[in-house]
């Protein structure tokens, strides 16, 4: 009997070629990339900025102040000040204390004003202030390692009922480092922890969540190589801020755009036998949603470019990197790890090869109401949008330098109880530059402005006067800063003495007017350059207008939000100036992401045969519970930051995770869908589709 040979099964038609070994080269290439960016890592903090002035555009002039500051004999000095107290009164043994240990530091530091430090007693005689001016410190490191021996010197062997701080400029610098030396390690530790959580609630699998936490690992180290290259080749101010908000931003999106991609890889696991054929055929799904989601809000972020804030500008290529990067990892490493693994990944809920999908989501049943009244769930969300944007009123003012943290440290402390003590004087002085040859003038113009108790001129040199200047009032009250700007008009009128008005309270108020003018020109920016996208893609004008009107709602709602908590509630004492413009670009780009999801599915039941309002609700139907999801997730990476020390990434934070929250829960399955349904196919105008009727349901 002749043998019998069988052929191997052969592929259906269209199926893609088995290529067995491209996952594993996949694996391997992201092992070698990082390799090679694992020693650059570590470099990135060494290159962060976080002083005012490292945030500040060349032309303020408080910026400008500090470069000439740096030629002066002695360079940039470092402000301290040591404040000692006795309730009840200093005795006369305490202020010899004060004066033996001035002379102390005068021998140990040049200082720029030579001799011992004055001891100056306060009214009531319970303070006294040792103001002096460190010269020759290059370096944060120099700094901070000054104003430690600094404390340990005055602090030691103090009598009973004697309390020392040492608060100034120098010492508030070295407190925010020591703060901001735990965020990243805090950061990326609990960012980790919740997204591993959420991912293990979400798959319901011991093992399927390592895979993107793995991947969303590599992203986060190849991000922070690259962004320290970008440092190197084209001078990027990288801030604690910016690479904060990029880590949160990275495992944000990164495990969105991964919970996207196992979803739809699962579902065609039931229509392919082979997990390389249902790969293969999710990617081809979902790849160009995902390609538009993370190309807008690169896009978006992208636009902070145009800003002159230093932070703001270089936080756009750091957040984009970030998204760019964890959007390669999880269109190649991800799918790569999936296919490798197999159905296995998924125990104990295997999807079996031509099973059945889960039933609708509980947000999907919850979207289906508006098909009952789209005119009233429209109304009520717009009205309660409305109502919540209001608590913007109640937002507190702009934030001072001194309460830049959550929880008070020794400078803050200082310059607090000098406040009180001296309510006749800022502590704090304000520095002004003169050309030499007008350093008189210049004196004197200063010492008859408004607001102003003293000016004294100080050290001299390559043709420039330093002025010490003492403003009437609290350092970066409102009524400082108000004599700043009067400062700097009048001195303006002194011919030829190129008069630059800085200090820590003139850089507050430079921050605050640089955030302004960015405001008006990154925020219509945005919404110009994200409509073009959302037009491109969805083929339509009225579509892309419903989303952005819908994000810009959430985003108002959220700070509205922050307003009834930030004071109230959390004792927050000021507003970051940075906080509307970064808040409105997350909550534009990020909410505009899901918006594409949702658009895009509707689009494509349009276009199977579905009439416009069966299409929004179908559309929600197959996407809402992984929009949820993703939602979750992402507001719950920005929310890690509120849980940070440091008042801006507080803020930052919460406004980001509210505005998310919203948009997932309320304006994407409530009012974007029921004002989908009240247009009909009119939300395609000017689109094909706004003229085609369907061809298989009832049309409008």
């Amino acid at each position: 009997m002749p043998a019998v040979t069988m052929s191997p099964p052969q592929a259906p038609p269209g199926s893609p070629p088995r290529r067995r070994g491209l996952p594993w080269a996949v694996i391997a290439l992201w092992i070698v990339v990082v390799a090679v960016a694992v020693p650059f890592v570590g470099r990135l903090a060494d290159v962060q900025r976080d002083e005012n002035v490292d945030y500040l555009p060349e032309s303020a002039d408080s910026t400008q102040v500090v470069r000439v500051q740096d030629e002066l004999p002695g360079g940039e000095g470092t402000e301290l000040v040591v404040v000692y107290h006795r309730d009840g009164g200093l005795t006369d043994a305490d202020r010899a204390l004060a004066a033996e240990r001035a002379a102390g530091v005068a021998e140990e530091y040049p200082l720029i004003v030579e001799g011992a430090p004055e001891v100056i007693p306060s009214g009531d005689g319970a303070t006294a202030m040792v103001p002096f001016v460190i010269g020759g410190l290059a370096g944060d490191e120099e700094v901070s390692a000054a104003v430690t021996d600094v404390r340990e010197r005055v602090a030691v062997d103090l009598p009973a009922g004697l309390t020392v701080e040492v608060g100034g400029a120098g010492a508030l610098q070295h407190d925010a480092e020591q703060v901001f030396e735990s965020v990243d390690t805090t950061l990326m530790l609990v960012t980790v922890a919740i997204v591993a959580v959420l991912l293990i609630v979400t798959y319901r699998s011991p093992v399927l969540w390592l895979l993107p936490l793995l991947s969303v690992g590599v992203a986060a180290v190849t991000s922070l190589a690259c962004v320290y290259a970008l440092v190197q080749v084209f001078d990027l101010t990288v801030t604690t801020m910016s690479r904060s908000v990029m880590t949160v931003l990275l495992f944000g999106a990164g495990t969105d755009y991964a919970l996207l991609l196992v979803a739809r890889y699962r579902e065609e696991l039931r229509r392919h036998e082979l997990p390389s054929a249902a790969m293969a055929r999710a990617l081809r799904g979902c790849a160009p949603a995902l390609l538009a989601s993370a190309g807008t809000v690169a896009a978006g972020l992208v636009c902070l470019l145009a800003a002159d804030l230093n932070s703001s500008s270089g936080l756009g290529p750091v957040g984009a990197v970030g998204v760019l990067l964890a959007l390669a990892v999880m269109l190649t490493l991800l799918p790569a790890l999936l296919v490798v693994c197999g159905r296995r990944v998924f125990w104990p809920l295997i999807p079996a090869f031509g099973g059945e999908g889960r039933g609708r989501s509980v947000l999907a049943r919850l979207g289906a109401s508006v098909s009952r009244r789209p005119v009233a769930v429209l109304t009520g969300g717009v009205v309660l949008m409305g109502a919540l944007a209001l608590g913007t009123l109640n937002l507190p003012g702009t934030l001072r330098n001194a309460d830049s943290f959550v929880d008070t440290p020794e400078s803050v402390a200082a310059m607090d109880r000098l406040a009180d003590a001296y309510p006749d004087r800022a502590t704090q002085p304000l520095t002004v530059l003169a050309r030499t040859d007008h350093a008189a003038e210049v004196v004197a113009a200063a010492a008859a402005t408004p607001g102003v108790a003293a000016a004294e001129a100080g050290r001299a040199g390559n043709g420039w006067t330093e002025i010490d200047v003492y403003a009437t009032d609290r350092p970066e009250s409102d009524a400082e800063f108000a004599t700043i700007e009067a400062l700097r008009e009048r001195l303006d009128r002194v011919a030829g003495a190129e008069a630059l008005v800085g200090g820590a309270s003139a850089q507050q108020l430079d921050l605050a007017d640089t955030n302004a003018r960015d405001r008006t020109l990154v925020i219509p920016l945005v919404l110009v350059l994200v409509f073009l996208v959302l037009a491109a893609l969805l083929r339509a004008l009225v579509a892309p207008a419903i989303l952005l009107a819908a994000v810009a709602a959430s985003w108002g709602a959220a700070l509205g939000i922050g307003g009834l908590v930030f004071g109230p509630l959390l004792g927050l004492a000021g507003t970051d100036p940075s906080m509307v413009l970064l808040t409105f670009v997350f909550c534009v780009a990020l909410g505009v992401d899901y918006g594409i999801f949702l658009m895009h599915r509707m689009r494509e039941e349009n276009l199977g045969g579905l009439d416009t309002r069966q299409a929004a609700l179908a559309a929600l139907r197959t996407t809402g519970g992984v929009i949820a999801s993703a939602g979750v997730v992402l507001a719950a990476t920005f929310a890690v930051l509120a849980s940070l020390p440091v008042v801006n990434l507080v803020q930052i934070g919460f406004v980001v995770a509210v505005g998310v929250l919203l948009d997932t829960f309320l304006v994407r399955p409530y009012v974007v869908t029921a004002a989908a349904w009240l247009l009909g196919r009119r939300v395609w105008w000017p689109g094909s589709l706004s003229r085609r009727a369907p061809s298989n349901s009832r049309t409008r």
